[in-house]
């Protein structure tokens, strides 16, 4: 059975084409037997029969055209269709492709949203146990030493500070920081978060006075106490510093409260954040580095002059080498001359010729042999 739309369409069409020449056949022959002649019959009978040959022919060659252009649009679909297959097949894969990348970086951006979660679940519960730690006071004055001992650990040396110092009166401040002149520049830290949590707490005008005045209070006993115990004439330095662990709470201290900073100041007493801290250790750090330079300058003059007065002992020496050096160049040219001399008069007696004489009898005095006399007889 055909199923191609196409063919059917072809047959159909050949069908209707020869309906419609048998048609014309038979209205010709009708009309021709109604003609009385019989020639004029025939004739029509003839060209009846060349209009069916020709019908045929044409039929035929419409048939052999549709044949030919269903397999070229049978060949055309095909194409097509593997042109669209081949199309929808790389499409397939690069979507395949592109969505397994996607789906791996949507897996590391879920891993990466997996690490944030984790870090903000510690986070949270880390700023828990923060809150825990300052709410208790022993722990919040832990935290603030510890802080400070941090700073001063990465800015100086070791040997240059000492934690819980012993002074002389028995009072142990929390840091010392050792100067060129030996005398301890004294830091305790204080935190005074109770009295600023509830001044910043306060509904009402009441509320924040009475937090005012007990922020006030705290922050003049902590530093009456720095000053009474850690500023002792001629041991320590003439100012001490109360270290404050937070920077929001030493800015809510000289914004509202500077009433209190001014105190402090005459109490010798300087309230420092972690920042002005880390500015305070690198100033002391340049002030040891240019103590030692000073005494190193000094041990190098001192160093110079023994240098200088061992040059003036080695040119005395040389002097005296010298001189020694000339005195043995005048011996050698005596020694030269004389032996020039004594050369001169040996060969003055070698050319000195003695004629045979015959001596006198019984007193005959041999002649001495003659020689050359060598250097030094």
């Amino acid at each position: 059975m055909i199923d191609d739309p196409l063919i059917l369409a072809g047959a159909a069409l050949f069908a209707l084409v020869a309906l419609a020449a048998l048609g014309v056949g038979v209205v010709a022959a009708i009309r021709a037997m109604q003609r009385p002649q019989a020639e004029a019959a025939e004739q029509r009978i003839a060209d009846l029969a060349r209009l069916q040959i020709e019908t045929t022919a044409r039929l035929g060659e419409m048939r052999d055209m549709l044949a030919g252009r269903q397999a070229e649009l049978h060949r055309a679909v095909n194409e097509r269709l593997d042109s669209v297959t081949h199309h929808l097949s790389q499409s397939m894969t690069a979507t395949g492709r592109h969505t397994a990348d996607n789906l791996a970086k949507l897996n590391e951006r879920l891993a990466v949203i997996d690490g944030a979660q984790k870090n903000i679940t510690e986070l949270a519960t880390q700023v828990t146990s923060l809150q825990a730690v300052l709410s208790n006071k022993q722990s919040r004055g832990a935290f603030g030493q510890g802080r400070m001992e941090v700073i001063i650990q990465d800015g100086l040396p070791k040997g240059c500070y000492e934690f819980q110092f012993t002074l002389s009166n028995r009072s142990r401040p929390d840091c010392v920081i050792f100067l060129p002149d030996q005398r301890p520049l004294v830091i305790d830290a204080k935190f005074p978060l109770e009295a600023v949590n509830a001044f910043r707490d306060a509904k009402d005008d009441d509320e924040r006075k009475l937090a005012a005045a007990r922020l006030r209070a705290d922050i003049g006993r902590h530093v009456s106490d720095i000053a009474t115990k850690y500023l002792i004439p001629g041991e320590t330095q003439e100012l001490a510093m109360m270290f404050v662990p937070s920077e929001s709470v030493y800015a809510e201290l000289y914004e509202s409260f500077d009433d209190v900073v001014q105190k402090a100041y005459r109490a010798r007493v300087v309230i420092v954040s972690p920042s002005l801290l880390m500015l305070a250790i690198n100033v002391i750090q340049q002030i040891q580095k240019d103590a030692r330079m000073r005494e190193a300058a000094d041990k190098i003059h001192a160093e110079v002059g023994h240098l200088m007065d061992d040059i003036k002992r080695l040119h005395e020496r040389v002097l005296r080498l010298q001189q020694h050096h000339g005195q043995a160049g005048e011996d050698m040219r005596q020694i030269l001359i004389s032996a020039e001399k004594v050369e001169k008069r040996a060969t003055r007696i070698r050319e000195v010729d003695f004629e045979e004489v015959e001596p006198p009898a019984g007193n005959v005095i041999p002649a001495p042999i003659p020689r050359k006399l060598q250097i030094g007889e």
